[in-house]
């Protein structure tokens, strides 16, 4: 993976305008009022996209339909008052609607700051591959770590208006395969990730990479299935060093790590563990797209520039 076509999105300014959206599960509206008084409370300008809190009537697990929620992602990017776009939550969904965007549209309106997490993986593939952008894997508006969580705030916060002073992430992680790497970083959750291969948005392997993985709710036999379909097709060729976050109700840890050990700690590269990104409390904030160096031993990941110019 290259970070040559990758562009560095703007920081945020205090009065900025962010949007949220819900391109996947719906959301409470007490959950996205009470991110909405933290974003405000960093001087920014947050609007609630129009079916943002729409549940799709037959398929609860919806945000509103397919339709509904591409045309909110579309309309946000394309404004041109709008300097960010926050996703509401995860969930599922994301898969459904991308293929609905217009991507010509969308590039034509610019870099802008997109942040999300979990099923938000399948835009950071999509606005990589199509859009050449640098996105953020971090909190949801909406989350109830978000919103309750003061590391979680503070670190996204820092990475969308002071990203100089979070170039070097440091997670509090293990190692499970000691080493330094540097690569540029991508991932997000591993379902997603698996899910996703052979369509037209995603990208096509991990080479050249700093992988970040993590999921939620998968049982350890599904992780070794996943992981291995990776490693079947290819995608994990190449890779250059792997940040594991976290494996929320995925059963015991001690259930999970055995199967990282076993599927990832033979490819010859560095692997830090507990990396604390993800579904998990505090969740820090990681950019996709730029180029890092990860010491497994320290568990830091210290980006060259910036995650947002």
């Amino acid at each position: 993976m290259s970070e040559q076509t990758l562009v560095r999105p703007r920081r945020l300014a205090p009065g900025a305008r962010v949007a949220v959206v819900a391109p996947s599960g719906p959301v409470p509206e007490e959950r996205v009022q009470a991110g909405l008084d933290i974003l405000r409370g960093w001087d920014l300008d947050p609007v609630v996209a129009p079916h943002a809190l729409d549940r799709h009537g037959e398929l609860g697990y919806l945000a509103g339909t397919d339709a509904d929620r591409a045309a909110d992602l579309q309309a946000a990017w394309c404004d041109p008052s709008v300097d960010a776009v926050l996703c509401a939550r995860g969930g599922y969904g994301a898969q459904r609607m991308v293929d609905l965007l217009d991507w010509e549209a969308l590039r034509a309106a610019g870099p802008k700051v997109l942040v999300g997490f979990s099923d938000t993986t399948v835009l950071h593939q999509a606005f990589a591959t199509r859009l050449g952008l640098v996105t953020l894997y971090g909190p949801a508006a909406g989350g109830a770590d978000f919103i309750k969580n003061a590391r979680a705030q503070d670190h996204l916060r820092a990475t969308l208006m002071a990203p100089e002073t979070v170039t070097t992430i440091v997670s509090g992680g293990t190692v499970l395969v000691p080493g330094r790497a540097r690569g540029v970083t991508l991932g997000g959750c591993l379902a997603l990730l698996a899910s996703d291969l052979g369509t037209p948005h995603a990208l096509s392997g991990a080479g050249g990479g700093l992988l970040m993985l993590e999921d939620v709710g998968e049982p350890p036999y599904r992780i070794d299935r996943m992981l291995t379909q990776l490693l079947r097709v290819g995608w994990l060729d190449g890779v250059r060093g792997i940040a594991l976050g976290s494996w929320a109700e995925c059963g015991p840890y001690s259930g999970v790590r055995p199967v990282l050990v076993d599927r990832l700690g033979d490819l010859g590269v560095p692997v830090v563990e507990e990396f604390g990104f993800g579904h998990c409390e505090g969740a820090l904030t990681v950019p996709f797209g730029v180029s890092a160096e990860l010491d497994a031993d320290a568990g830091t990941l210290t980006l060259e520039k910036p995650a947002l110019s």
